[in-house]
């Protein structure tokens, strides 16, 4: 038995009602980034969810710091730095299809909390709270500092993390509860590609325009697009044939104008085949109507050529490439905009330790030159990869074992974290093996049995690095 385990666990069971509670306070707020407004760089939303958990620490005896909203930080004690935690509060858009209850209404169902953000990454974030409330409650002596740092710009672009480094050094060690179980030591490289193109239209039977994705890293569950001078028996032909052949479902408005929806599924651009993409499906669909012939429909059925559906490898493109350190490269077509004659879209690449990134940004490049479309990036993230023999790792892996009885291993994921760019820094929970908390997607959930286990992880990790 490690020291101080029975406290340990003893105390986070006894506080899992109120950390159950917490969770649901902290995830009724909608705290999707919006509009820049004074004293909440990225909006009102984010700013609420930070200081409602920063009350709760100060509540629960901690001293807390506000780095202007940006980010707070939690500390456990006043000594030198041993160890952060990187947690966020920020969420991806709500998005459609919730069965269980509304997105910001979080919901107690047969032992899961269901609610954006409850996995993703409130649920984590409290949970290390709560671990830092058994450290210090039950006086388990340790001589360094635990700071917990919470963001509010994680999903998009992590500006709250950069700029909390310009005002603290990063600590010896860190992780984040912002990935799986048991250590996550590499994350793939990463290209978020944007382009733009202008394209010349003309004719009867036309594309008017496309409106499909929400965020980058997202695998859009929805694409609509307004086209002129076909009747519905026309596309609807089409349509049944791509249904069969993708899954894509199609519904049509045909006031004021004759309007296309394509539904998919969901899903984090870093497991773009755990979803179902609504844009590939729509293009699929209107690369097979008979359009007037112009260099719009021209271009983007060549675009589509580069980026078909099902095609989450990259194969087309001419970039796919793999390694057993880190999988496969993943490709996901997130987000496409065409108004008037210029074309606007994303796509969202992960990149394995093997993967030469100049080379990939190169191919892309000049594929995309082929067509008349403009790549507008000039660089790539480059993979993030820590010793998994380093004494921080093997300590992590340790007490994970202990506490669950399952194989300790280093693993890698597509997704990035907050450690992406911290020198000694891992993901380290909080989702266990197996289990799918349809993270960014509808009915997001998380088990309280597994948050329960990753507090007690988080704490015996705490007394351990630090004691």
């Amino acid at each position: 038995m490690r020291k101080y385990r029975e406290e340990i666990e003893k105390y986070i069971e006894e506080h899992q009602d109120e950390m159950v509670e917490d969770i649901k306070r902290l995830c009724s707020i909608d705290s999707e980034k919006s509009e820049y407004v004074e004293g909440a760089p990225f909006g009102d939303g984010p700013r609420r969810a930070l200081v409602l958990a920063l009350d709760m620490a100060e509540k629960y005896g901690f001293e807390i710091t506000n780095y202007d909203n940006y980010a707070g930080a939690i500390d456990l004690n006043k000594k030198e730095k041993g160890l952060d935690i990187l947690a966020h509060l920020d969420v991806v858009p709500a998005g459609e299809g919730w069965s269980i209850t509304n997105p910001f209404e979080p919901k107690v169902v047969d032992g899961k909390i269901y609610g954006r953000g409850t996995s993703d990454d409130k649920g984590p974030a409290i949970a290390a709270l709560y671990a830092l409330r058994a450290i210090k409650d039950l006086g388990i002596p340790v001589r360094k500092n635990t700071r917990l740092v919470l963001g509010t710009d994680e999903e998009c672009g992590s500006a709250c993390i950069k700029y909390y480094y310009t005002k603290e050094k990063q600590a010896p060690m860190t992780f984040s509860p912002d990935g799986e179980f048991p250590v996550v030591n590499i994350e793939k490289g990463q290209l978020q590609g944007e382009f733009l193109a202008t394209l010349e239209d003309k004719g009867d039977k036309r594309l008017v325009s496309i409106e499909a994705g929400t965020k980058v890293n997202v695998v859009p569950p929805k694409a609509k697009a307004v086209i002129e001078g076909f009747s519905v028996d026309e596309v609807e032909k089409e349509a049944k044939k791509v249904t069969k052949e993708t899954g894509i479902k199609f519904a049509y408005d045909l006031e004021p104008v004759f309007e296309i929806t394509a539904m998919g599924k969901n899903a984090h651009a870093s497991t773009p085949q755990m979803g179902n993409n609504a844009i590939t499906g729509l293009l699929e669909l209107l690369s097979r109507l008979k359009f007037s012939h112009s260099k719009k429909i021209e271009t983007i059925k060549k675009l589509y050529k580069l980026m078909p559906h099902g095609d989450t490898r990259g194969d087309a493109l001419g970039i796919a490439v793999k390694d057993k350190k880190s999988g496969e490269l993943t490709l996901a077509f997130s987000m496409l905009s065409l108004k008037a004659d210029r074309l606007h879209g994303f796509f969202d690449c992960r990149i394995p330790v093997s993967g030469d990134g100049d080379k990939i940004l190169k191919t892309v490049r000049d594929k995309f030159k082929d067509i008349d479309v403009e790549l507008l990036n000039d660089s790539v993230k480059l993979p993030h990869e820590v010793d998994a023999d380093s004494p921080f790792v093997k300590t992590l892996l340790s007490i994970y074992e202990d506490y669950t009885g399952l194989k300790g291993e280093c693993i890698a994921m597509g997704g990035g974290t907050y450690v992406h760019d911290i020198e000694n820094g891992v993901a380290f929970g909080a989702v266990f093996p197996g289990t799918d908390t349809k993270m960014h997607g509808a009915d997001e959930f998380v088990v309280i049995d597994e948050l329960v286990a990753a507090a007690k992880i988080f704490a015996q990790s705490i007394a351990e690095l630090c004691g």
